[in-house]
């Protein structure tokens, strides 16, 4: 079921580079399934932002761990994603239950907002953060499959777009409601901890009893197509798509250091800077959607290379002589047009390269890619800042990224001129 759809023809090249004729002006053309699988997200955001906002405090001051101990538990909070990708991705192509794997993903997440109830001290909180994390694993390329099975093809990035902007709000409302809760009552860690676990089982619950279960594969057999191929996802035009996601991964170093970096410049972004996160949200949330469509008209690798352009002005605005506030504001607006341009962009990109019986391993794949090579970037720039100083490996970092910009153009070539070809056909 859609909001909205157009019935214009789509040629198999329109389909296969993410152009197409444009819809009528303020047409919606977004399935009611992607608008509750983003109030979910919107849901188990607000759940685990909320969680990850006070996980410094709590850990260090509540509980009283040293910084080591929170280093540790913050590094499994930001890997242990990425290792299960695949197997989430793999797992929802090989049984051919998209909203069944994401389910288990979503659930095993919740469960573990009970172990923060119950338990506390290292050992509890690395095991309830690493059932988290792996169930974020689990769900995220399982859900993305979903909806690229439920979107009409020509306004997939434009679906994704909508996705993110409601995942956003979830996530710009979960450290202001932890805010609330520990302003009103100063030690309430478990007042936050048990209002995460209502607004992730309540996203657990639409997801089991509202979400369809669109089975692909089957569709896919039925026409006497192959079931599950790795090699679809490691040729042609994909290994160009993960090539290029690597290259760019590389000098992707992390909003945390953009943040220190203005934190040590800046006194307005020193004074706010638990809300900086919040800020990069909002501006996510608001760019999603225009750079969703924009993709779906001009192309996704295009607009997938080019939001990049984003980063770089944030990295570029990080050590100029800006006033403070400005600085600050800027670097939030270019970093939410960045991840608004390549996050749900290079899910409907991978998608449209790829077969529905390799769909979810093939973005799981892809979103492994980004989130390795931004680890390794991340602790690269740390080292790198540590040897020649904050502004000069910013510097180093920003003039790295403007030769990489042209160069995954390049690679990229080919997807970029049958997305020309595709819109001067549809004109």
């Amino acid at each position: 079921m859609y909001i909205s759809l157009t019935n214009s023809p789509v040629s198999k090249k329109q389909k296969d580079t993410g152009t197409g004729p444009r819809g009528p002006r303020g047409v919606r053309t977004v399935s009611s399934t992607v608008i509750t699988l983003g109030v979910v997200s919107m849901l188990t955001d607000i759940s685990s932002e909320s969680v990850s906002a006070i996980l410094p405090l709590y850990i260090t001051g509540f509980l009283g761990l040293s910084t080591i101990a929170f280093g540790v538990l913050d590094g499994l909070y930001q890997g242990t994603s990425a290792l299960v990708r695949i197997a989430g991705g793999y797992a929802s192509d090989r049984l051919d239950q998209p909203k069944w794997v994401a389910f288990v993903g979503y659930a095993l997440a919740a469960v573990a907002r009970v172990g923060l109830l119950l338990w506390s001290g290292f050992g509890a909180l690395t095991a309830v953060i690493t059932a988290d994390r792996i169930g974020k694993g689990i769900r995220t390329a399982p859900r993305d499959a979903l909806i690229t099975a439920t979107s009409d093809p020509q306004h997939l990035a434009g679906s994704f777009g909508v996705h993110r902007m409601l995942d956003n709000i979830g996530a710009a409302i979960g450290p202001f409601l932890a805010f609330l809760i520990l302003l009103i009552v100063p030690d309430g860690f478990h007042l936050v901890f048990a209002a995460s676990l209502a607004f992730a089982g309540i996203g657990v619950l639409i997801l089991g009893l509202i979400v369809p279960n669109v089975r692909a594969r089957r569709a896919a057999q039925a026409d006497g197509r192959r079931r599950v191929d790795w090699r679809v996802v490691t040729r042609g035009r994909m290994r160009r798509v993960l090539a290029a996601a690597g290259i760019l991964g590389l000098v992707t170093i992390g909003d945390g250091f953009v943040y220190l970096v203005l934190q040590a410049r800046s006194d307005f972004a020193a004074l706010w800077f638990p809300l900086l996160y919040v800020g990069t949200n909002v501006a996510f949330l608001a760019f999603a959607v225009p750079l969703g469509r924009l993709a779906d008209r001009v192309g996704r690798a295009r607009v997938f290379v080019w939001a990049h352009a984003g980063l770089l002005a944030a990295y570029v605005v990080a050590v100029l002589p800006v006033a403070d506030i400005a600085a600050t504001v800027l670097c939030l607006v270019f970093l939410g047009a960045f991840y608004a341009g390549t996050d749900g962009v290079l899910s409907a990109l991978t998608a449209q390269l790829t077969p529905v019986e390799t769909r979810g391993t093939a973005i799981a794949t892809a979103q492994t890619v980004v989130a390795v090579t931004r680890f390794a970037a991340a602790a690269g720039f740390g080292v790198l800042w540590y040897a020649v100083g904050r502004d000069a490996a910013m510097v180093i970092v920003a003039i790295v990224l403007a030769v990489a910009i042209p160069l995954v153009a390049m690679l990229l070539r080919p997807l970029l001129r049958d997305a020309d070809a595709a819109k001067a056909e549809a004109a």
